[in-house]
């Protein structure tokens, strides 16, 4: 009896042994040893909200004035006016907009794209020079003496285009081919104003696409004349003035 008693102590501290040994390593963390964890990421999250609150709020508070159009739409070659435009705040990536301070340098400027109500303006949709209208080409002349009237010809005038023969062709009648063309420039004079000599007018015309070729081809050969015609005059293809 004493034997069998002695054995079954022994057995049951070796189990108790095993069962001390190995359960250290697979031991849960107890509530207790998770609270601080918890309690650390909650503050983590808290300070998270509040940095991004802050930001927030620090980019609704630098919010600035630009440029916006006012009109429901406007087309490419219009003629930007005061009443076109308003003022818009807007916060944060604002690089490329046109500020509200610097609206009035952009007056009297002419569209490049379409733009429509409430959107910012950029400098790359606006252009200071008259846009080529749909169905209109520039070509540039230069005239001589008897090519041109004396006193001139001045941008914004409008002008008849005729090709006249040449020496070697005086039974050909001359052409007209503009009836009505607008000068968009003009440099030099058919007479020096100091010495009277005779010097050369070049002027651009805006002329139809599809009489482009014609009065280029004429310029060239210098059978070209043209004629001064009344203000009131309507050309065959105008640059918008932004009055619609």
């Amino acid at each position: 009896m004493s034997l069998s008693s002695s054995t079954r102590t022994s057995s049951q501290g070796t189990r108790g042994a095993g069962r001390t040994a190995g359960s250290g390593p697979h031991r849960l963390p107890s509530s207790r040893e998770r609270r601080p964890a918890l309690a650390a990421l909650a503050v983590i999250l808290i300070l998270l909200g509040a940095a991004g609150s802050a930001l927030i709020a620090v980019n609704s508070g630098n919010r600035s004035d630009f440029v916006a159009i006012a009109a429901d739409k406007i087309e490419p070659g219009h003629k930007l006016d005061r009443k076109d435009l308003a003022r818009g705040d807007l916060a944060g990536a604002t690089g490329g907009l046109i500020p509200w301070s610097e609206a009035e340098k952009y007056i009297g400027q002419y569209t490049t794209t379409w733009l429509y109500k409430d959107q910012f303006l950029t400098k790359a949709n606006l252009s200071a020079q008259k846009p080529i209208p749909k169905g209109g080409a520039l070509v540039g002349v230069s005239l001589e003496g008897g090519r041109a009237p004396s006193d001139g010809i001045d941008v914004g005038d409008v002008v008849q285009v005729i090709r006249v023969p040449t020496a070697n062709q005086d039974t050909t009648a001359a052409t007209i081919l503009v009836t009505a063309a607008e000068v968009t420039a003009s440099a030099g004079a058919i007479t020096d104003a100091k010495t009277n000599a005779n010097t050369t007018l070049n002027v651009t015309v805006l002329v139809p696409t599809e009489k482009a070729t014609a009065v280029a081809a004429a310029a060239a050969a210098k059978t070209l004349v043209l004629v001064k015609l009344s203000p009131a005059t309507k050309p065959e293809v105008s640059r918008t003035d932004g009055a619609g």
